[in-house]
Parts: structure tokens; sequence; C-alpha cells
């Protein structure tokens, strides 16, 4: 285990340039997914990003401690930019999808804004490689961190882009209520790092997963102090879906893995359990400020749909297999990360779910953003896991279904 944290560590370093992945179909933005009722009409003035390499238009490939990462070369880019753009994807991001069906601009990559010009009309402040809590805080619970980039951290880069935008308290709030604050997943690589460092899927739920709803809540609430009036969080993708994962970490049972995906449902029970927490909290904020429409955004059940049956929507017969990458059956491997030369690429990424083992395709971030602007999958209720808990709530508050108007044709 002690080679696997130094391998996962060491690819995590060269990985740094991204992990744009999408994430479970929310009530959208269009949606009765809570708080205050969206007019699908409306149009965004800018829209406001944050997270993680799924949601990174361009900021790794600028930041000093990440820059030169895999996704600043070839194949990355190639179904739709014919070149690489810093995305970590073959093609566009779940961000991009959401931004065009909106009609707003495309949000400007914050460390690429020179002038208060430049992120007028929105910013992108996602980093591949970022984590929810701050790398002191995952330090002293014993995991190494990669990349200098948390959550905290961009909301800081927020709060000075608004003071930067406007000189007074008037202006900044009408800048922040004419915007969408788009929250895409963010967790993923503390929960990475959190294995690579020995520790278990249940010390995860257990230690992790409360304070990474909790820096969620804290960015979600800074949003809406703004004067934030809509806004999206993602929630965590099947984790026991990545080809990553389920190379690096094989279980030591078949009884461990899902008859119906492959996936490996210890690594998936922990994404359900950070979601269920991921929503009560939403739902507590919506009662906290009735006035803001805040979405839950599910990544989690498109992307398992999708691998569950692969034929219905449009992809290949091996959902769990990286189109870039080599090695084995999952089309993992250190040696052959994608980019690298031992690795190979697919013909046709459109037909795979993920693209080089821990990010996605473009074809999936369209899948998803359809799910999400259109309400296809109701707002999950919390249900208690019958194996894994955390200290959070022991309150299980249920809805009925919720559903929502399709936004626009991507």
């Amino acid at each position: 285990m002690a080679l696997l944290q130094r391998l996962l560590v060491a690819l995590l370093r060269v990985l740094v340039a991204g992990e744009h992945a999408a994430g479970d179909a929310m009530p959208s933005p269009a949606s009765g997914g809570g708080g205050a009722a969206v007019n699908v009409e409306a149009r965004y003035a800018r829209v406001f990003c944050f997270g993680n390499s799924l949601t990174d238009t361009g900021n790794n490939p600028l930041l000093p401690a990440t820059a030169g990462g895999p996704s600043t070369s070839p194949p990355y880019g190639m179904t739709f930019f014919h070149r690489p753009t810093g995305r970590s994807s073959d093609g566009r991001l779940l961000i991009d999808f959401i931004v065009k069906a909106l009609r707003a601009p495309q949000p400007t990559p914050y460390l690429a804004g020179k002038t208060a010009a430049d992120l007028l009309a929105g910013a992108n402040f996602a980093v591949g490689g970022a984590t929810a809590l701050e790398p002191a805080v995952l330090e002293s619970r014993g995991i190494v961190s990669v990349v200098p980039v948390s959550l905290s951290n961009e909301t800081r880069w927020f709060k000075d882009t608004l003071q930067l935008l406007a000189s007074t308290t008037n202006a900044r709030r009408r800048i922040a209520e004419t915007s969408l604050f788009f929250f895409g997943e963010i967790g993923v690589n503390d929960y990475f790092l959190a294995l690579a460092s020995n520790h278990t899927v249940e010390q995860a739920a257990a230690t992790l997963v409360p304070d990474i709803v909790g820096v969620i809540r804290s960015a979600v609430i800074d949003a809406i102090v703004a004067g934030a009036r809509t806004v999206v969080v993602t929630g965590m993708i099947p984790l026991g879906c990545e080809p990553q994962l389920l190379a690096l970490f094989p279980a030591a049972s078949a009884a461990d893995y899902d008859p119906d995906t492959g996936c490996d449902a210890r690594f998936n029970e922990l994404a359900e359990v950070h979601n269920r927490e991921l929503i009560r909290m939403l739902r507590r904020l919506r009662r906290a400020f009735p006035a803001v429409a805040v979405h839950y955004a599910d990544f989690y059940r498109p992307v398992t749909a999708i691998i569950a049956s692969p034929a219905k929507y449009g992809f290949g017969d091996t959902p769990l297999a990286a189109c870039c990458g080599g090695g084995n059956a999952y089309n993992f491997d250190f040696a052959a990360f994608c980019t690298l030369p031992a690795s190979t690429v697919c013909a046709d990424p459109s037909k795979y779910v993920s693209w080089d083992g821990i990010h996605y395709t473009e074809a999936v971030n369209k899948f998803v953003a359809r799910s999400m602007l259109r309400g296809v999958l109701p707002m999950p209720n919390p249900i208690p896991s019958p194996s894994l808990s955390i200290p959070l709530s022991s309150s299980h508050e249920h809805t009925g279904q919720e559903t929502s108007r399709e936004l626009a044709t991507l």
C-alpha cells in the first residue's frame, strides 16, 4: 500500500492539470429544486464557477504549481477544440454546456484575467486538483495534499474579483444578484488523497464528509451574503465507477462489485453518503434563505445510468474503461497515462464514459448537462446508509419528486 500511495501521489502531481468530471442530474436552474422559482427565460449576466478539474477551463496551466500537466498536450481537446485548452477532457466540460444553454458569456479563467473588463462577464475560479479542505487541514489528518488550492482559496478569489469589479457595496451586490453561481463537484480529490494515505472508506465517511460539506456550506453562504440569488451545487460523482479507483484498489471480494454496473460498491457508498449530507445541508440553506434559489445538481445518477445501460444512451460496451490510457482492463495505468508514450487513444471518444480514467468525455459532460437542465431525474431523498454513517444529522427530510422544464437544446 505504501508503494501504491507513492504512485498515486506521483500521478496526481502529473495530473494537476485537471479533473473536469461531470455530476449527477439536478433539479436544474429551471426546476423546483428548492428556494425561489427561476424564470427559464431569464438571462444571467455572468456565471461564477468554483470547483476542481471537472469545472476548470484553463486555470491549471496558469498556476505555477500545476503548469504543464496532461491537459496542455494532445490528445486533450481533440474532439471539439482540436487542440488542448487546459480542460481535462477530449472536449467541452459540463460548465461549457450549461453556459451555452443559458446563453451566458463564457467565464474567463480567473488566473487569465488581467483587468476588471476580463472578469466582468464572469469568472471561473475552479482549479484542477483543488480540494475542498485546506492543505493544512488535510495534512493534520495525515493526508498528503498536492495542489495548494482549496475551495476557501477560490471563494477569496471571488471576493477579490467583486472588489475589482465595483467600488460600492450596492454595485457589488447588483453584480452578484444578476449572476449564476455554479459550484462544480468538489471533494473528490480529498477522498482520492485520503485513500492514497491509507484511510479506509469508513474513515473517509466519518471524518471527511462532515467537514467537506461544511466547507461547501460556508462557500455557498459567502455567495448568498454577497448577493447571489441563484446557486447551483453539484454532488459527488460515482467514485466506484472511476477507472482509476477500480484499477488501483481492486476489491477483495466479488461481492463488493455492483452486479448491474461492475462498479465498486464500497466507493460508491462513500459518494452516496456525501450526496445525502450535501442535500440535507442545501435544504437547510433553502429554509434559512427562502428568497434564494439553491439547487442540487445530481452528477451521480446520470453517470451510473449510462454505465448500467450504455447502449441505451449511445455509448459503447466498455463503460468502465478509459478512452485514453493503457495497461489493463480499465485502460488505466501510471506508466501509460494519457499523453505518455505508452498510452493509446480510442478512435471515438463519444462511445466512452471516461476520457483518461479520471475525467469524463465530452459526450458524458453533454449528457449530464442535459439531465441537469431538463430535470430528468428528481432530487433524491436522503436515505440512511446501512453500513456507513457520519455524525452530521439525524433528521431525514422528505419531499416529493421535483421536476423542471428544459432550458435549452444543447
